[in-house]
């Protein structure tokens, strides 16, 4: 029998087989979904090769277009800025005081940066399949990066967005009895560094899954890989590309009319004069000269060819508005928006409300909390019962302008209600406030304690008025 000189530590294992095996599936299912795109009849139509687009995208992709095009940043960052407009807070609902974890997170979010951190994340998540959180706790070397995170009182001395290219999955929980059964287990994590030397352009590191925060866009079966807005969008956002690239050069080549020389019958064109008159017209193009001079020939300037591509452009804009749920008006820019109805900005704030509930909070901010506290970077909740709340911005609350128009309307329609005998009669003042001004429960009781303090007094007024002018009529008439 032939003698295996392969050394032993070169073959891989099962469990490498198989973490190969599961990739290599992944990949394929991923070129097989790509190879269909765009066919129909049979496979006998590729509308995607015909249109130019393009089947097979990366996270490359997306941050190319991300970087160059405005509408896809737009898509991407309008929702992401507005969902963590102002302080997003840690706290204890139960507690009238501040506690030692709600003032833990304010120094670490202040030390840290973490609000900014958190915004960048979900940037790169809508740029990728995935992003993550990089975790620096005080243990961190080259020896433990590939480690769980020590047990203890941990420190956290930064935290670092990655985005997928950046982040790869390299092992997967393959563990059916483990609670993280098919959740990854290491990443080769490519950390960037800036400058021109190229012998330090990154290091690249093995990192267990416990000093990461692994966070994903819109889900569907895959718990790991979501689906980027840009990447459902990215087809739009070409044809865009062609009608507003289209126009321009439409109009930069047709708004200057070309012109058609007819020369004279009986005039015969030397070369050397045929060469003057194109030396005229190339001087002419690139505005070196405003008049030409054409010896025997007429030169008549040919119609302009610009068509208006606005119809076409908003068509692909409503397509994009009803994809990322963003009002047009808002999609357009701040000027429209401004101007977008009050159905739009309703439907806007409800959409970055939602997008808070269901992905920025449970997909960001809690997971962070959590491990910050299970590795004793921040103390439990003072009832774990309760635990712990995620105080965000106020997205309804009405501004200054908007106050003074309501006050307004309030005090035409309280002028109404007082010279209106009959109506104080037919509905009593706390069913007007409660029902008409729609005010809430405690502006309802201090109004009506406001109104019954100033109807006291005017009782007492009245009382005292009463009694002076009896006494004065009761009063012997001195002049008698």
């Amino acid at each position: 029998m032939a003698q295996n000189n392969i050394p032993k530590r070169t073959r891989p294992s099962r469990k490498e087989l198989e973490q190969q095996l599961q990739t290599l599936s992944v990949l394929t299912s991923r070129l097989k979904l790509a190879g269909g795109l765009g066919l129909s009849f049979g496979g006998d139509r590729d509308l995607y090769h015909t249109l130019g687009y393009k089947k097979k995208l990366s996270s490359s992709d997306f941050i190319q277009q991300w970087k160059r095009h405005d509408i896809a940043r737009a898509i991407v960052d309008r929702p992401v800025k507005k969902t963590w407009q102002g302080p997003v807070l840690v706290a204890e609902s139960t507690e009238e005081h501040e506690t030692q974890l709600e003032k833990q997170y304010k120094e670490l979010d202040k030390a840290l940066g973490l609000k900014s951190k958190f915004m960048r994340a979900d940037r790169l998540s809508q740029l990728g399949r995935y992003s993550i959180l990089l975790l620096g706790f005080d243990d961190s070397s080259p020896e433990t990066w590939g480690q769980p995170v020590s047990e203890g009182n941990r420190q956290l001395r930064y935290v670092k967005p990655i985005s997928e290219k950046n982040a790869e999955i390299s092992t997967w929980e393959l563990d059916t009895s483990d609670e993280r059964f098919g959740m990854p287990r290491l990443y080769n994590i490519q950390l960037q560094h800036p400058g021109n030397n190229k012998t330090t352009k990154s290091t690249s590191l093995t990192v267990h899954h416990s000093r990461v925060i692994h966070i994903t866009p819109d889900l569907l079966e895959d718990e790991i890989e979501g689906i980027p807005i840009i990447e459902t969008a990215f087809n739009r956002i070409q044809d865009l590309e062609k009608l507003v690239g289209g126009a321009a050069e439409m109009f930069w080549r047709g708004a200057r009319p070309g012109y058609a020389g007819k020369a004279d019958p009986e005039y015969r064109l030397g070369a050397d004069v045929e060469d003057k008159l194109k030396t005229q017209l190339d001087e002419y193009e690139h505005n070196l000269r405003r008049f030409i001079v054409a010896e025997g020939v007429n030169l008549e300037s040919l119609a302009q060819q610009i068509a208006d591509p606005k119809g076409h452009v908003e068509v692909q804009m409503m397509m994009l508005s009803s994809l990322t749920g963003i009002p047009m008006r808002i999609l357009m820019g701040s000027e429209r928006g401004e101007l977008a109805s009050t159905q739009d900005d309703q439907n806007w704030k409800e959409w970055i409300h939602t997008r808070r509930e269901e992905q920025s909070e449970p997909g960001i901010v809690r997971p962070f909390v959590d491990k910050m506290i299970a590795t004793g970077v921040l103390p439990e909740p003072i009832d774990e019962s309760e635990g712990y709340e995620v105080r965000w911005t106020d997205l309804f609350s009405i501004g200054e302008k908007e106050k003074a128009e309501i006050g307004k309307e309030r005090s035409a329609a309280l002028a109404n209600y007082v010279r209106e005998p009959m109506a104080q009669q037919d509905i009593p003042l706390e069913g007007w406030l409660r029902y008409f001004l729609r005010l809430d429960d405690q502006e309802v009781e201090h109004l009506l304690e406001l109104h019954k303090g100033q109807l006291d007094e005017f009782l007492e007024d009245e009382t005292a008025l009463e009694q002076q002018i009896e006494t004065e009529t009761d009063a012997p008439d001195e002049t008698e």
